[in-house]
């Protein structure tokens, strides 16, 4: 039976978006530290609060897993004397393994026997292994943002207070920097700011409880769920759920105290955004909303400590929320005194990007793009969609997304409303910012649509004119995320469009202003998209050989590559796939290197190769339907057709004959074949092992 380690890094307090993932990354470094040291180990929990990573692993084996080496010299007989006296053979090797003759064994194999140099290296304690592996551990944390203190050279997240850090109950002794490891640990900074010692892990837990620290964060988030709920049934409402906001608030206190408040009612004639806006990303409350959805002049926040007199903590929360909502208010009613379209003016003074100009000038590209998108796609939607884009930034020059960033798109959705704009024109506003991250909601509607990847687009075409190209040290523009969000789009909404024709469009809009041949950027965004495609196609379970084989022979319109892709990955599933790619593999192979070539049939020899062409004439008619229709699993089907005439052709057929003109029209009939295939994939991309 293993022994339990028990590791804690207490802090100051850790930023909330940090901890999960530092959680994460400390087990797992364990685990590879423990891996690597040969030490068996069971079950690996985290936990975590602002003020300490913690770590637990049970079963953990007392000593590293011994070692045995063995290295194979010279054959026994060829080893010793017939009076059994070692050769220099056998002293020599002895000598190269810094060994003495006597300490070789003798080991059989099928050979026969040899000498064997076997070393044995018993495994150390884990209790003194642990004394360099746990520093080592910690100082291979990384995050976005670390900071150094004091005179200390030691770099993490935030300043280390303190270790604890048992083995089987026993200090495992270690400095780090000037921070010596124990048995103790601290309670709640306020409530019980004490030291006190624990034995094990579930001597911590219990005293931690103790001195108001619940430091399962889990648990946490459940006390908190529990809690939000009950507060708003006391006043008829439920709670606004936001995970995201649940998930932040549960890594902001290590005993949270719910706390019910209010607000003046005359603040719910704003919109609901800006409401939940505030209460939500600038102060951490959830809000409150009746049975239908609509707010109520509550809310509800988790605070860190139970104080003395829990009325006066309720009146700060409600005095700082009075302030943001009063701050909002005054621009709101400052906002509404112009109407939206008199605000796209302004974006002359906002600089856009140095090199592209102010975002006027992308207002005008991106809605010259939209409007191209529409004429291409659904042209009675073009008006709208002009309008949209003409004023899908004019939000950023007003006084709430000035004090506000957040709730870009929103207002310019409220403006255009409040200015007696369409409502789908005002939507169209809103989401044209979307998909904003992985996993997003696309637009609703069509103008939406156009609006966002007019939007995207300007950017990356602009991005890449002036050499602003992402690598792998950074993307500060987030073109990969703005090429995946218009990726998604056409995929989703099946828009068959040449992205090649939408990359050159855009890009003469941005002639003036590209500090790079035309033809070189346009090259450049296609190949950038060819990646993204294929990350995203990865991202859902396409096998890697697949994706690559539809997208080397073009993906231009990404619908239809969608498409031949899905046709593909059900036709892999069948048993007549593997042989249809092997048999093509075998006509790409021979007729590779050979142009193609019109077939004469007069030059035929064989039965087989009249068979082939017979078999090639009939699919290829089948074929040119099918994929004019793009009806590519039907395709595939018409292609296996093929598999058995080229097996016989292969069997029957000489292809090199010495009559040239045979041939190279035998290889002419190849081409042909292997042409016919391109039209879905480049089936020699398959894996068919």
């Amino acid at each position: 039976m293993g022994k339990e380690l028990v590791l804690e890094i207490g802090t100051e307090e850790i930023p909330a978006r940090f901890t999960p993932k530092a959680l994460d990354d400390l087990a797992g470094l364990m685990k590879r530290e423990l891996k690597a040291l040969e030490i068996s180990f069971g079950e690996m929990r985290t936990l975590g609060t602002p003020r300490r990573l913690v770590l637990c692993v049970d079963d953990v084996g007392e000593f590293q897993k011994d070692t045995v080496e063995r290295k194979l010299g010279p054959p026994r007989h060829l080893a010793f004397d017939d009076r059994g006296n070692p050769t220099r053979a056998a002293e020599g090797f002895a000598k190269g393994q810094g060994m003495r003759v006597e300490d070789l064994e003798t080991v059989t194999t099928e050979k026969g026997e040899y000498l064997c140099a076997v070393r044995r290296e018993w495994g150390g304690k884990t209790a003194d292994v642990l004394r360099d592996s746990l520093p080592r551990v910690i100082t291979s944390l990384s995050f976005l943002k670390s900071m150094r203190w004091g005179s200390s050279g030691l770099r993490f997240v935030r300043p280390i207070h303190w270790i604890l850090a048992l083995f089987a109950g026993q200090v495992i002794p270690f400095h780090l920097e000037n921070i010596e490891s124990g048995d103790g640990t601290y309670g709640h900074r306020f409530m019980s700011p004490g030291p006190f010692k624990v034995k094990g892990f579930a001597d911590y837990l219990k005293k931690l409880e103790q001195a108001s620290v619940i430091v399962d964060a889990e648990e946490r988030k459940r006390m908190i769920e529990k809690g939000i709920h009950e507060a708003a049934g006391r006043v008829s409402g439920k709670i606004l759920l936001n995970p995201d906001l649940l998930e932040e608030v549960t890594y902001l206190v290590e005993y949270p105290v719910i706390v019910l408040g209010g607000v003046e009612e005359d603040f719910l004639k704003l919109p609901a955004e800006v409401v939940v806006h505030a209460m939500e990303d600038h102060q951490r409350y959830f809000p409150v909303v009746n049975t239908v959805g609509d707010l109520l002049p509550h809310f509800v926040c988790v605070c860190n400590t139970r104080a003395v007199d829990m009325e006066v903590v309720r009146r700060g929360n409600e005095r700082v929320l009075r302030a943001r909502l009063s701050d909002a208010r005054f621009f709101f009613n400052e906002d509404i005194k112009l109407p939206l379209e008199k605000r796209v003016e302004d974006l002359r003074q906002v600089v856009f990007q140095a090199k592209l100009g102010t975002s006027y000038d992308k207002v005008m590209r991106l809605r010259s793009l939209s409007c191209f998108l529409a004429r291409k796609l659904k042209p009675d939607v073009e008006r709208a969609v002009d309008r949209a884009a003409f004023l899908c930034k004019a939000d950023l020059v007003t006084g709430i997304v000035g004090e506000f960033p957040g709730l870009q798109g929103i207002m310019g959705r409220e403006y255009a409303l409040l200015s007696g704009e369409p409502r789908e024109v005002a939507d169209a506003i809103c989401e044209h910012y979307l998909p904003a991250f992985a996993g997003d909601r696309l637009p609703s509607s069509v103008i939406g649509d156009f609006v966002s990847i007019g939007d995207k687009l300007d950017t990356i075409t602009g991005c890449f004119g002036v050499g602003l190209i992402p690598t792998g040290a950074g993307d500060p523009f987030a073109l990969r995320r703005q090429a995946l969000g218009i990726l998604n789009i056409l995929l989703e909404k099946g828009y068959a469009v040449s992205l090649r024709a939408i990359i050159g469009e855009s890009l003469d809009l941005l002639r003036e202003k590209l500090e790079l041949p035309f033809q070189e950027v346009r090259d450049a965004i296609v190949d950038f998209f060819r990646q993204r495609f294929q990350s995203l196609l990865m991202a859902k379970g396409t096998p890697h050989d697949v994706a690559e084989a539809v997208l080397v022979v073009g993906f231009d319109d990404v619908v239809d590559s969608g498409e031949r892709i899905a046709a593909l990955v059900e036709l892999k599933e069948g048993k007549e796939f593997l042989p249809l790619v092997v048999a093509f593999k075998r006509v790409v192979n021979i007729s590779r290197d050979h142009p193609l070539r019109e077939v004469d049939p007069s030059l035929f020899r064989e039965d087989a190769e009249v068979r082939l062409h017979g078999a090639f004439l009939n699919v290829s008619g089948q074929l040119e339907g099918l994929v004019e229709a793009r009806d590519y699993r039907q395709a595939l089907v018409a292609l296996t057709q093929l598999k058995e005439p080229v097996d016989r052709f292969f069997d029957g057929v000489l292809v090199m004959d010495k009559d040239q003109k045979i041939r190279e029209n035998r290889l002419a009939l190849l081409g042909r074949i292997a042409d016919l295939f391109s039209h879905i994939a480049d089936f020699s991309k398959i894996v068919t092992e």
